[in-house]
């Protein structure tokens, strides 16, 4: 069976599954106490929607951050108790790696890479299990106060990021994001005071190091020293090993975010300069040719302007792709092949979308270096209304590209879903 097709043998059964749920829906029950339906078919949109985890407070991963095999047949994602495996095929899952913090799934081989913090000592390490025979193996021990957040195209090094030396002892920043205001213990979404905590976290200007760990040796390498920017969101190219995005953290209106550089140190480039007050750009992430990288831009509040850009870094081209407010998302992904967009809404557009590009057809203009235009043709593909935007979405495409993955609190926890690309046969 190819991945994805687990979805249309499990429809049966699955809709069956919902109708206690759907039930108590309709009788006024109380939906927290009561199992979410398996899988239905959105009335607003004509989607069928499967519930992929059954642990309340499981989370499928960040957008850019893959949690999918190479074959594509088993997806990673996160709970409580620690790192589980779903078969793709069959929706079972199992628990392989406990109390760890997730990086991802490696590109080349099943394996997924974690990091451990004793509490004692604060000591982290860097650890890989094989998700074929559940072997574990620790792999690096990192500096003081580090973190690691992506693995190479050939998993052969880590990168990440540390606060030198003793420079916060006087608590500018405590290295966990000093965030409040959980809502529970299964429904983590983001801190209520994230952005005084991030305009706190920039203005204290301790400097960093962007580094890279060797998968093989444990060698650290350093590749920026003493930054006073805020250093951050560390992903590998999918195909170039030497190839890191990194950004300038921080309120998107005060720093050039998007960045890369070679893991040799060189080539430590701008990818977007801001040319107007109040414009900001982020949320990258590279496209499935591992040359593409994708980001949101929005021009200031008011001017009704706001793309999904993309630069690519062997070529320069520059393409932007214009949505309208009401097709925005706190989260953009590109499938695969980069010929369709997906975007998780937010609270003033409440639906996970489905975007098929479309470009400015080009009639000779004459000039060099000039960004191609086009727009965004959106599908609403589920209806989140229900869902509490503090929890970020976070959607990415199947590998075989038929559904789209996302987390949600529709139900009351955390869970992860997957919407199918195309519409559900009538009945």
């Amino acid at each position: 069976m190819k991945p994805g097709l687990f979805f249309r043998s499990f429809r049966f059964a699955a809709s069956l599954a919902s109708l206690p749920m759907l039930a108590n829906l309709v009788s006024g029950a109380d939906p927290a106490t009561a199992e979410p339906p398996t899988s239905w078919v959105d009335p607003d949109t004509g989607h069928r929607v499967v519930r992929l985890t059954r642990e309340p407070g499981s989370d499928s991963f960040y957008f850019n951050f893959n949690g999918y095999t190479p074959d594509g047949k088993r997806m990673a994602y996160t709970t409580p108790a620690g790192i589980f495996v779903l078969n793709l095929t069959t929706l079972e899952s199992k628990q392989v790696v406990a109390g760890s913090k997730a990086i991802v799934v490696g590109h080349r081989t099943p394996t997924i890479y974690y990091t451990r913090t004793a509490k004692d000592t604060g000591v982290v390490t860097l650890w890989a299990t094989d998700l074929d025979t559940g072997a574990a193996r620790k792999l690096a021990d990192l500096p003081p106060r580090s973190s690691v957040a992506t693995i190479n195209a050939d998993e052969t090094l880590a990168a990440g990021t540390l606060i030198e030396g003793d420079a916060n002892a006087g608590g500018a920043y405590d290295g966990t994001g000093g965030g409040t205001g959980r809502m529970s213990g299964t429904n983590l979404g983001e801190p209520v005071n994230k952005t005084e905590m991030m305009l706190k976290r920039l203005a204290s200007k301790l400097p960093m190091t962007l580094f890279t760990a060797d998968l093989r040796t444990g060698q650290v390498r350093k590749l920026i020293e003493h930054s006073t920017d805020w250093l951050n969101h560390e992903q590998f190219s999918t195909t170039d090993p030497t190839l890191l995005m990194y950004c300038h953290e921080g309120m998107w209106w005060l720093v050039d975010r998007l960045w890369c550089i070679r893991t040799d140190g060189t080539q430590n480039q701008l990818v977007h300069r801001r040319t107007m007050e109040m414009e900001i750009a982020g949320h990258e992430w590279w496209g499935g040719d591992g040359k593409t990288i994708f980001y949101q831009l929005h021009y200031p509040h008011g001017m009704l302007s706001s793309f999904i850009a993309s630069y690519n870094v062997e070529t320069g081209e520059r393409v932007w792709l214009h949505y309208t407010p009401d097709q925005s998302s706190i989260h953009d992904n590109s499938s695969p092949d980069g010929k369709l967009f997906c975007g998780d809404g937010d609270n003033h557009s409440p639906w996970i979308f489905l975007f098929r590009p479309g470009l400015v057809k080009d009639r000779g203009t004459l000039g060099e270096h000039l960004i191609k235009g086009g727009s965004l043709e959106s599908e609403k593909l589920v209806n989140m209304a229900k869902h509490n935007y503090r929890l970020e979405p976070n959607p990415s495409f199947t590998p075989d590209q038929k559904w789209i993955v996302f987390r949600s609190n529709m139900f009351g926890p955390d869970y992860a879903f997957a919407v199918e690309v195309a519409k559900a046969p009538k009945p």
